[in-house]
């Protein structure tokens, strides 16, 4: 009898990784255009909704003096389109594009709705062009990821290979918007993809060149938001970013708050969904009125905060009423994204901050306090930290960036359960982690945990004769002379009505080798749904070496809990 090879290795993934990598280019370059055309349209509507003009220019809808009804009638009328297009186009388009984009991957094996790819622009152009304080980039997340995941789709590939796909294409998208491609890629690594491995992290590093590649020629290559650094920070400056990281972590806690009880609240209205973004625009016009610059996506405010032009009223204006209206509004379930808005509060924030502490140059503790919610608010320490130079080009302050995001996201961790992105899957009652470590099935090989030299059965035996010497619940390889044919089990001999135990027998269904992993063992045990497998040589594939098992890979988690937990001192001090 010849066994068959066990195909569970990485080398057979890398011609279907090149494939991968090959499609990542299409992706690139449609997420890029995507992004574009959202771009687009979103001034499109913003000019004609607020200035009454045919142009495509991104300008802020609160830059100049506008009637009182108009301020409050957009954000409704708003409101009320992307209610019709969510009802009668799809349900999908609702929310802000990135736990969305999350819950497409963990629960329906990263297939999105074709329409979704065409709606969720258009609604989010609406909801942005008609003065909601949202942000571009969950739309184009969601966008850019159905761009890939319908290339997908037509194509005969895995779940995990149309995870790639879709999460190349939500990167290319952020790329595109805010010309970002490192902090694209840590944010796919660190939001979306739950693993670094080549064959996901090569090919959306690629979307994300090609699509930052097409964005030069589009709308150029300058940083979003330039700094001047006029004097370097000293540590001093680098010691107090930790202030701004605290502040920027609880302000983590209370947005998070914010969004979810707004959501609650909107959960127990006794009308449909489709009239919550209407109500929505009604607290987003009412802000408005307030302060007219917190309407939009505000990238003009943005830059006002980060090159220190930004006035006292300004800062505590956008900080009061642009966290409200986007907090509630944002619980309505409209179409729109948190990354704009929470650089916009993460700068003013700082900003205020800005105005007792030590000054080091304009727009530094703007950049400090945006480092700190992002890494706060999405729990993505690395992204807020890399989005934050990119932005700003600002690298000589890199270890004060540092220091405030990832403060910001140990005061997250410690106070919220999870985040503003994965809070809503949750409440899905979906579950994912965010945490990387180990597999500790990699860290052991099978030799050191399998059954050395098993009982072993003659084909030509007797049934009878075996069944004395065998126990429930165990796997016994069968030999022919000195050679393995197969393997059978207590139960199959007792259930088998013939003479002999190769009538019993049945085929080995892969092979594990003893310098396999165990991570390989479990893989074999779970895709030929078997408990046990022998262990035979590699080079002599028909001479048996043991017998791995379920209870053998539990090794593996009992070592991991011993050291994550056991505590021993090896170093005794001179008075102890």
């Amino acid at each position: 009898m010849q066994i068959r090879a066990s195909h569970l290795g990485d080398f057979t993934l890398r011609p279907r990784t090149l494939l991968i990598a090959a499609l990542a280019i299409p992706v690139g370059i449609a997420s890029s255009l995507t992004a574009y055309l959202l771009l687009q349209l979103i001034g499109l509507i913003t000019n004609l909704v607020f200035y009454q003009r045919l142009a495509t220019d991104l300008v802020a809808p609160g830059a100049q003096h506008h009637p009182w009804w108009l301020i409050l009638s957009a954000p409704i009328i708003g409101g009320l389109v992307i209610g019709l297009m969510a009802r009668y186009g799809s349900e999908k388009i609702r929310g802000h594009g990135m736990p969305e984009a999350l819950e497409a991957i963990v629960a329906k094996e990263s297939r999105v709705q074709p329409r979704v790819a065409v709606l969720k622009p258009v609604s989010s152009a609406v909801a942005l062009g008609t003065g909601g304080p949202f942000g571009a980039e969950g739309p184009i997340i969601m966008t850019g990821g159905a761009v890939g995941s319908v290339l997908a789709q037509l194509l005969k590939l895995s779940s995990n290979e149309r995870k790639t796909l879709l999460v190349a294409g939500a990167a290319g998208g952020m790329t595109a918007v805010f010309n970002a491609p490192l902090a694209s890629i840590l944010l796919a690594v660190e939001l979306l993809l739950f693993e670094w491995k080549p064959r996901s992290f090569i090919p959306v590093t690629i979307s994300v060149v090609v699509s930052t590649t097409i964005r030069g020629f589009l709308l150029g290559t300058a940083p979003l938001f330039p700094v001047d650094v006029a004097v370097s920070p000293g540590t001093a400056a680098t010691a107090l970013a930790a202030v701004t990281g605290v502040t920027g972590g609880l302000f983590a806690v209370v947005a998070t708050w914010l969004v979810y009880r707004s959501e609650d609240a909107f959960n127990v209205l006794p009308i449909h969904w489709m009239w919550w973004p209407a109500l929505g625009g009604v607290i987003i016009g009412i802000g408005g009125l307030v302060e007219p610059r917190a309407l939009g996506v505000g990238y003009d405010v943005i830059e006002a905060m980060l090159t220190g032009h930004a006035t006292i009223a300004l800062i505590f204006g956008i900080l009061a009423v642009k966290t409200l209206i986007w907090s509630l509004s944002l619980g309505s379930g409209t179409s729109a994204g948190v990354l704009a808005p929470v650089f916009l509060l993460g700068s003013a924030l700082g900003a205020a901050e800005g105005l007792v502490l030590p000054e080091v140059f304009p727009g530094f503790w703007a950049m400090c306090g945006l480092a700190a919610v992002v890494g706060g608010v999405m729990r993505c320490p690395l992204t807020g930290i890399v989005f934050t130079v990119e932005l700003t080009r600002a690298w000589d302050c890199l270890v004060p960036l540092t220091v405030a995001s990832v403060v910001a996201y140990g005061v997250s961790v410690l106070i919220l359960k999870r985040s503003i992105l994965t809070e809503k899957l949750a409440r899905r009652k979906l579950h994912l982690t965010r945490e990387y470590s180990t597999d500790p099935l990699e860290a052991l090989f099978v030799h050191e945990v399998m059954t050395p030299e098993p009982v072993v059965l003659p084909a030509d035996a007797a049934i009878e004769e075996a069944r004395n010497t065998t126990r429930h619940g165990e796997l016994y390889p069968v030999v022919e002379g000195a050679d393995l044919i197969g393997m059978t089990t207590h139960e199959a001999l007792v259930a088998c009505p013939g003479e002999a135990v190769a009538e019993a027998t049945t085929a080995v269904p892969a092979a594990i080798h003893p310098d396999d992993t165990l991570s390989a063992a479990a893989e074999a045990l779970a895709v030929t749904d078997t408990t046990h497998l022998p262990v035979v040589d590699r080079d002599e594939p028909t001479r048996v070496r043991g017998v791995v098992g379920l209870a053998q890979l539990l090794r593996a988690r009992k070592r991991d809990h011993h050291e994550e937990h056991h505590r021993q001192r090896y170093l005794a001090t001179a008075t102890s």
